[in-house]
């Protein structure tokens, strides 16, 4: 990497990615109607506008930059990943972009279009049978060919400049700057890696805001035990079905240190509260946005009930079209033993009375 025309090649590559950042300018902020006398405003960031359609093209493109200025990739360098999803996609489109090799390391019961999709950036699969096993695979793989591993699990919390420089935090506030309660009480987020809650909860801290991060988290993840118990080594050994969310181990990019609150949600009340959501807005989401809003929901009860005004934020974090043959079709649904039923009616009660009393399963 010591090369004569490493650093030619890097400040191009730089170039590359921000204009590639400008031409997408910024995400939209959707306001979710509520009654108008609760004084409550939600607003839902829309991350699904990226040009890879969620918000981990904000974590590829920070990540790709932070390997680029530590002097990591190179005009030659392979770019391994671990992650069968949203991440691996918009890694293998900036990849592409800069003419390098991307291999993400992927379970071998990834689905077809996710599959698909990192194919389609030129990205390629590399299959592990077990699951847990994609961290060493990826690293053996990047050691082998010489290659880079981005490593999202690791360096998610820290490849973000939580100070500004146009992170998701500065554009939400920034955009919020008109509204009636324009510094939020809450932000609701999920962890995926942990980078997203690292970079709002710092940045409230650093711009000295009085508001609060809440985190949600699905079923058989470990950051709610990390966080409850203070164990960063927590692990279920479970997978997600909320894609995008959730863990089976707490990941090193956890900083629970930044956080004010945390849920675990129901899957069934996630994908209850996103069918909701296109019913009533239209947008079409993925499950990791149902997970923010069924919290959301709680905490605007709990504002309610103790007679506060204001706003709280979330985030839209990828679109539905990928997840027509999942998360709506009731016939997967049902496979997975989940019943939606008790908690859209949960839901409704909270919109007639402003009261949110979810089911205990």
């Amino acid at each position: 990497m010591n090369r004569p025309h490493s650093r030619a090649w890097v400040r191009e590559a730089v170039r590359i990615i921000e204009a590639d950042a400008n031409r997408s300018a910024d995400t939209h902020l959707h306001v979710f109607p509520l009654p108008p006398e609760w004084g409550i405003d939600l607003y839902l960031k829309d991350e699904s506008v990226h040009p890879t359609g969620s918000l981990k093209h904000r974590l590829a493109r920070s990540l790709l930059l932070y390997g680029l200025v530590n002097g990591q990739i190179g005009p030659e360098t392979t770019l391994i990943e671990a992650s069968s999803g949203s991440t691996a996609v918009s890694e293998a489109y900036f990849a592409r972009m800069l003419g390098l090799d991307f291999v993400t390391v992927v379970p071998r019961k990834t689905s077809r279009e996710k599959v698909e999709l990192i194919e389609f950036y030129g990205g390629r699969c590399h299959y592990v049978d077990v699951p847990i096993a994609m961290y060493s695979e990826a690293e053996r793989l990047a050691a082998e060919c010489g290659g880079h591993y981005l490593d999202q699990f690791t360096y998610a919390e820290r490849a973000t400049d939580w100070r500004g420089n146009n992170n998701i935090a500065e554009s939400v506030f920034e955009q919020m700057r008109s509204e009636r309660h324009p510094v939020p009480s809450w932000i609701v987020v999920g962890a995926g890696t942990g980078g997203t809650s690292a970079t709002f909860g710092r940045y409230v801290r650093y711009r000295r805001y009085t508001t609060r991060i809440a985190v949600v988290d699905p079923e058989n993840s470990s950051f709610y035990g990390a966080w409850q118990t203070g164990a960063l080594d927590y692990a279920t050994g479970m997978p997600s079905r909320i894609e995008g969310i959730g863990r089976p181990r707490c990941e090193p990019s956890f900083v629970p240190g930044v956080i004010d609150e945390m849920f675990q949600i129901p899957d069934a009340g996630s994908l209850a509260a996103i069918r909701l959501l296109r019913e009533r807005t239209g947008h079409w989401a993925g499950g990791s946005t149902g997970t923010n809003l069924y919290g959301a929901f709680h905490l605007i009860s709990r504002m309610l009930a103790d007679g506060q005004t204001g706003s709280v934020v979330t985030l839209l974090c990828d679109g539905g079209e990928r997840y027509a043959h999942t998360y709506y079709r009731d016939e997967w649904v049902a496979k997975q033993g989940l019943d939606l039923a008790p908690h859209r009616a949960a839901l409704d009660e909270f919109f007639a009375t402003g009261k949110f009393l979810p089911p205990s399963a």
